[in-house]
């Protein structure tokens, strides 16, 4: 992958096919693989596109695990930064969700992150269980998912001391 031109996006969802011939020998796709789900501990931009190669072993999912590869030699200097001392200490959430988005099963995915100052320090991506029937019903129910979370995190930073300057 020396040669390789870097990628601007890690996937292509649209060039997926899930009807393609298995691997032959899936021992290196899972090894690549492997080591593209602990890069994903401080690089959060690949979680969707490893999430996604993760579920197959086809020759159109390794092109796709290429294309990440790609993408990640274009961009070395990404990743999570925690500086030593925060100007600011609010917490922010934020939520989103796409409305049927899994081609395959019709489910949505819907996802969080919560910053503690401008340091992001929890993050989410998950399928939905069940099928929704309006893209505002979706989204509702990541933000569901997304309040036990903050929740959780607030109580805990509370708990070892920290006052914060607003609500989240």
């Amino acid at each position: 992958m020396d040669g390789a031109k870097a990628s601007a996006t890690p996937l292509n969802t649209s060039k997926l096919d899930h009807s393609s011939p298995l691997l032959s020998n899936p021992t290196e796709y899972r090894a690549l693989v492997r080591g593209l789900q602990y890069l994903t501990w401080t690089r959060p931009d690949l979680s969707f596109a490893v999430n996604l190669v993760c579920q197959f072993m086809r020759q159109s999912h390794l092109q796709a695990v290429k294309r990440i590869l790609r993408y990640l030699k274009g961009s070395l200097d990404l990743g999570l930064w925690f500086p030593k001392c925060a100007k600011s200490l609010s917490i922010h959430a934020y939520s989103d969700a796409d409305w049927a988005g899994c081609s395959i099963h019709r489910r949505s995915t819907g996802g969080f992150c919560l910053y503690l100052g401008h340091s992001l320090i929890s993050w989410s991506a998950k399928k939905q269980s069940t099928l929704a029937k309006s893209s505002t019903e979706v989204e509702y129910r990541s933000l569901v998912n997304t309040a036990p979370e903050l929740t959780w995190i607030c109580k805990l930073l509370v708990d070892i001391g920290l006052i914060f300057p607003a609500p989240p």
